[in-house]
């Protein structure tokens, strides 16, 4: 390893799911719900939907529940197009999340209900963040590594890590790639990954695709 380059320490996230009691029935006690949620509640329902490790159509427990469930795709796909990474608080997720609500709620008729046991069930979590052991001193070492740590540590550093940082589309390991490494254009291809097209799966198979392409040109001598 080069002087003076901190190593990439791998942690791992562990959450814990909590029941809060409280539940929707139909759209407007949902508004009531997100709008008196603590900021728990939020992040579990929008910075966390990610960490299921799916391929799903939404991209918030909140905008699945109105499509899914209420059968309201307009609102679903409005609500789907918050992205809670860019964003500087929860405080400022839930705002979006209401005011998409409200001008839904202006258009349309009496929210109706759900039938019992469909109704939106509100949850929080209690996130553990623990290191894993294992570190990377180069790119061979984090792409190794990449390849075979769980995927609670994929998702710690590559979605929570935007909101950790508060830099939006920095994750943590374009953030070293960049700053530890000086590899620029690498950290730029890592950040060109769509969180919200990819699985987790998915996005640890192209954070491997983008390293191994990098060595491939390296090696060819025409990397950047």
């Amino acid at each position: 390893m080069e002087i003076g380059i901190e190593p990439f320490e791998f942690m791992q996230c562990v959450s814990i799911l909590k029941s809060t009691g409280k539940f929707a029935k139909n759209l407007g006690e949902l508004r009531t719900l997100i709008s008196e949620s603590g900021d728990e509640s939020i992040f579990h329902h929008t910075h966390q939907y990610f960490i299921k490790g799916l391929i799903l159509e939404y991209t918030n427990d909140f905008a699945e529940w109105a499509g899914a469930t209420l059968e309201e795709r307009a609102l679903a796909e409005r609500l789907s197009c918050i992205d809670p990474y860019i964003l500087k608080s929860v405080s400022e997720v839930r705002k979006k999340l209401i005011r998409e609500i409200d001008g839904f709620l202006a258009d349309c008729p009496e929210p109706r209900d759900v039938l019992t046991g469909n109704e939106f069930y509100l949850n929080e979590t209690v996130s553990l963040v623990f290191p894993v052991g294992v570190t990377a001193e180069n790119l061979e070492e984090l792409l190794i590594i990449v390849e075979h740590i769980d995927k609670s540590s994929i998702y710690y550093h590559f979605f929570d890590s935007r909101f950790r940082l508060g830099e939006g589309v920095v994750d943590d390991f374009s953030r070293w790639i960049e700053h530890g490494l000086g590899k620029q254009y690498l950290a730029e291809k890592i950040r060109a990954i769509d969180p919200f097209v990819h699985s987790i799966e998915s996005i640890r198979t192209h954070i491997i695709e983008v390293i191994e392409a990098h060595l491939r040109t390296k090696k060819d001598g025409t990397s950047h």
